[in-house]
């Protein structure tokens, strides 16, 4: 996205000869990668063809800790930060005004918003039970947020917001009493997001719980916070800096980030469904690291060639996101026959060559190749997703 993960291509024109002669102008080839990345992994772990028989680390952590399938959504946000800080800055520079850009980004977020709630309406569209947050809800929620924040304030600013949200969180979280509960309880049924999300949202929460949301009201707080991150990282690459010494201050903030993280974790533990405060830190510190891994291999080093297909992947995130919900949901309303589902006729194959946790592993693989194939189509013709 643009601001937000993926919805444009990005060129990435730093060449190897001398990537490290001038500021960052542009979007790294290393992001392009880092967000396709990201969604390859999102498909592979939402489209499992057998979600009782999945690999541990195909799975979110079931409370506390955490797993590969966690770093997905946090990892969706920060890039949200680091993308948003580069064309907002040039279209500042370029003499656009903050309140054309803010009423730009307030559009743009609108019709994400939209988008997450057509995802959870199909194929019921259930308007009493529908979900008003999730994935796509929460990012253009965060979006806007952190564009206001970043139109209002300088990077000392951005990181007071950062500290209050953080701090506010674990406030919230361990010190507001919960009817019943008493205060300081981060249980399943006794913290305090939950509490709020049963209250506020009733049967409008996640399906799957039915009582509270992953993606609930009082956690959409760190989840700012997390976008926020992704800004400094964005103002860490515009530095006047090689791209060798921004990398390593990447690294830097990356290893400090998930310190803090795991000290953290000592008080409030990192979880993925609360996006605890220290989850918030910890998901960060490996985002830093992780694109800066990204960026010495492919925009100092100059390995771009590997990195095609995650680019390609990522140019198109909002479409593939959107077509690997949609046809999965299609997949489980079409009945080929009585009581077998679409979905169970492909799954077939491939549990009758496999074990059943492999052929789960081997299904989530191919539903993953064609939401690229999908990706790799609209890429040859030149179409390219624009919210």
């Amino acid at each position: 996205m643009p601001e937000l993960p993926a919805t444009q291509v990005s060129t990435g024109t730093l060449t190897q000869s001398a990537p490290e002669s001038r500021p960052l102008t542009e979007r790294l080839v290393s992001l392009d990668a880092f967000r396709g990345a990201t969604m390859a992994l999102m498909v592979l772990v939402n489209t499992p063809g057998d979600g009782g028989h999945t690999y541990a680390a195909l799975q979110h952590a079931r409370w506390n800790g955490w797993t590969p399938t966690d770093v997905v959504f946090p990892s969706f946000m920060w890039i949200v930060g680091v993308a948003m800080t580069m064309v907002i800055s040039k279209r500042l520079a370029a003499g656009v005004s903050r309140a054309q850009i803010f009423v730009h980004a307030f559009r743009r977020a609108v019709i994400l918003y939209m988008l997450g709630l057509i995802v959870y309406a199909y194929p019921n569209f259930d308007l009493s039970t529908q979900r008003l947050l999730g994935v796509l809800q929460r990012i253009a929620i965060c979006y806007l947020i952190a564009t206001a924040i970043y139109l209002t304030t300088h990077i000392r600013g951005q990181i007071l917001w950062m500290i209050s949200l953080l701090g506010g969180y674990w406030l919230l979280m361990t010190l507001v009493p919960v009817p019943g509960y008493g205060a300081g309880r981060l249980d399943v049924d006794g913290n305090f997001a939950h509490y709020v999300d049963r209250i506020v949202l009733g049967d409008h929460n996640y399906a799957g719980t039915k009582t509270w949301d992953p993606e609930g009201i009082v956690s959409t707080l760190p989840a700012i916070a997390t976008v926020l991150f992704g800004i400094i990282a964005g103002h860490i690459l515009r530095l006047e800096r090689t791209l060798s010494e921004r990398t390593a201050w990447l690294f830097a903030a990356g290893g400090v980030l998930i310190a803090a993280g795991l000290l953290s974790n000592i008080w409030l533990p990192i979880n993925k469904k609360l996006w605890t405060s220290s989850f918030s830190l910890f998901m960060a510190g490996l985002d830093f690291l992780i694109f800066a891994i990204l960026v010495w291999l492919v925009d100092v080093l100059g390995h771009k060639r590997f990195t095609k297909p995650l680019t390609i992947m990522g140019m198109n995130a909002i479409t593939v996101y959107m077509a690997s919900e949609l046809f999965d949901e299609v997949f489980n309303a079409i009945h080929v026959s009585a009581g077998v589902t679409l979905r169970a006729w492909l799954y077939a194959p491939f549990s009758a060559i496999a074990s059943p946790i492999n052929a789960s592993l081997l299904y989530a693989i191919t539903y993953t190749l064609l939401m690229y194939l999908i990706a790799y189509l609209m890429y040859r013709r030149g179409w390219f997703l624009r919210v």
